[in-house]
């Protein structure tokens, strides 16, 4: 659990999430941040960078892209599924029980609403388990999977703000 730094105190870098997220406190506003520098490579690609990483994403063809990467919402939906599968790969880890043969099958349900525009409606999220996975872990992994941070996220949004700065 992250302790929320006092205000005053100098920048700190509080690596959290197995160390894959950092966390900056600043000294003007006292707030945790994790800073996300957003680049566009040319033609319809743009390029997420943090931590020495850098998530591509491409439009499809017929958006006008190459389709080289997944489009941002593609990633955005995957991340439910990976994060979950953490969670659940943990879970099997912590207990030795192995991962061959467990997947989790992600399904979007889309409705059509009355003025015709097409909204994602729910995610399932279907752990496949083997038939030997253990009976006694069968309900548990399901609360593991439940977990996400991804999914709490969505289900206690942050605020947005955009804005310009002009260098």
């Amino acid at each position: 659990m992250l302790n929320h730094p006092t205000k005053g105190k100098k920048n700190k870098f509080v690596v959290a999430f197995r160390n894959t997220l950092k966390f900056i406190n600043t000294e003007l506003r006292g707030d945790l941040f994790m800073n996300i520098k957003i680049t566009f490579p040319g033609g319809k690609k743009v390029y997420a960078e943090f931590d020495g990483m850098i998530i591509k994403t491409d439009q499809p063809p017929q958006y006008g892209g190459e389709g080289t990467s997944p489009t941002p919402f593609m990633h955005f939906l995957a991340s439910i599924g990976t994060c979950a599968g953490i969670y659940v790969l943990s879970f099997c880890q912590e207990r030795n029980i192995s991962t061959e043969g467990i997947s989790i099958n992600q399904q979007m349900v889309y409705v059509t609403k009355e003025e015709g525009k097409v909204e994602l409606e729910k995610i399932v999220l279907d752990i496949m388990l083997p038939s030997d996975f253990p009976e006694k872990y069968r309900k548990a992994i399901i609360k593991v999977a439940d977990q996400c941070a991804v999914k709490k996220t969505i289900l206690n949004p942050p605020k947005f703000e955009v804005r310009a700065t002009v260098l």
